[in-house]
């Protein structure tokens, strides 16, 4: 029989630049992403210190090496809840997630197939952290 399990998982995401901020994501990755039963329907906007912050989210991951030293250098404090994604993937995928802004469709289907490869790992990561905070 199979187990299930609710969790409680607030999610945000936002950019070590502010290029993009208050615009919705890109169409090609909501046309890829709705394919595969996913609605972003956030807008965007920048990273801070406060994000950063111990207590303000247990966990803020990256999808690429150049933006794990940019929240490091955003943070006030030294911040040790910053992972790059890739550490949820299996071998076998590559270390950084790609940007797909100026590929075509399939960099779009490559970032979501990271993200569903990785994220149940990601969950579990979180879930693990939060039986421990119980103990």
């Amino acid at each position: 029989m199979a187990k299930s399990s609710q969790q409680d998982i607030q999610i945000e995401s936002a950019a070590t630049e502010a290029y993009h901020v208050g615009e919705r994501p890109d169409a090609r990755m909501r046309k890829a992403a709705a394919a595969r039963g996913f609605s972003l329907d956030s807008r965007g906007r920048h990273v801070n210190a406060n994000d950063l912050a111990a207590g303000s989210y247990d966990l803020v991951v990256a999808m690429d090496h150049a933006n794990v030293r940019r929240l490091r250098s955003i943070a006030s404090t030294e911040v040790s809840h910053v992972r790059l994604f890739s550490e949820f993937l299996d071998d076998g995928w590559p270390e950084e997630v790609p940007d797909p802004y100026y590929g075509g469709d399939a960099g779009f289907e490559q970032v979501l197939d990271m993200l569903e490869a990785g994220c149940p790992r990601l969950l579990e990561s979180l879930t693990n952290n939060q039986k421990e905070d119980d103990a």
